[in-house]
């Protein structure tokens, strides 16, 4: 909420929209807060038990016009299936980025997002990239003593980052007491990954005394041949962002 005492939340209140935002958190009880250079609406929807949906629910919205905001984007994602969370990129100025991430409660709806709209036509003559996010969990992390156990590993990342799920360690091929010097470590949401390889930048940490080495694990591929062959094969990266 505002620091005021405003009943408006942060990132709502002041926008040049704030009355259309106020009107959409009425009518669907969705909470919204901006952080972080993001403004997030819902994430978890109202009533909603359980876990947040699995990986695989996410779909990357690009091309949007930089005056379009909620109120807009939301009427039309709702329409292929239900959200549990729009994340809008927004700079300094109050403008939008360019581009958000919509998740939904399952698989199937993000890709009917992608089917129906990838190319709809938001104002006249704007028209919306959609694609699957690649919505990476897993970094690679390097420099581990070989003579750690996963359970070592996987204590002291929780210590240092937050959000660990798993960790997976491979034995050594000569002596399977020792690991290979790697891990895979596993977060619950790619956003807990990113922050976490920020935090591991060599230099800025070590671990049990030593340098490690991170980056990204290659993300699992869910190969869809349909969405492929619409998406990713006839529009590339940069059209994305374009406006």
């Amino acid at each position: 909420m505002a620091d005021s005492g405003s009943c408006v939340p942060h990132g709502v209140e002041g926008a040049p929209n704030e009355t259309a935002l106020l009107k959409l958190i009425e009518r669907t009880g969705y909470t919204m807060i901006q952080e972080n250079g993001q403004r997030k609406y819902g994430g978890p929807p109202p009533g909603w038990q359980g876990v947040p949906p699995p990986r695989g629910c996410e779909v990357f919205v690009g091309k949007i016009p930089r005056d379009c905001y909620e109120d807009e984007l939301v009427p039309v994602f709702e329409n292929v299936g239900k959200i549990y969370e729009l994340r809008l990129m927004m700079d300094f100025s109050g403008s939008n980025r360019g581009y958000c991430f919509v998740m939904y409660t399952n698989r199937e709806d993000a890709k009917k997002a992608v089917k129906h709209l990838n190319n709809y036509q938001i104002r006249k003559g704007r028209y919306l990239g959609v694609c699957l996010s690649i919505d990476n969990c897993r970094l690679f992390v390097g420099g581990i003593p070989k003579n750690k156990t996963k359970e070592e590993i996987l204590n002291e990342m929780k210590k240092v980052t937050e959000g660990v799920v798993d960790v997976i360690v491979y034995p050594s091929a000569t002596d399977k007491s020792k690991n290979r010097g790697f891990a895979f470590v596993e977060y619950e949401s790619h956003r807990a990954a990113a922050m976490a390889r920020r935090k591991l930048i060599p230099g800025r940490i070590e671990l049990w005394g030593h340098t490690i080495a991170v980056d990204w694990a290659e993300p699992e591929q869910e190969v869809d041949e349909d969405v492929m062959a619409k998406v990713f094969c006839s529009t590339s990266g940069s059209d994305f962002f374009s406006n």
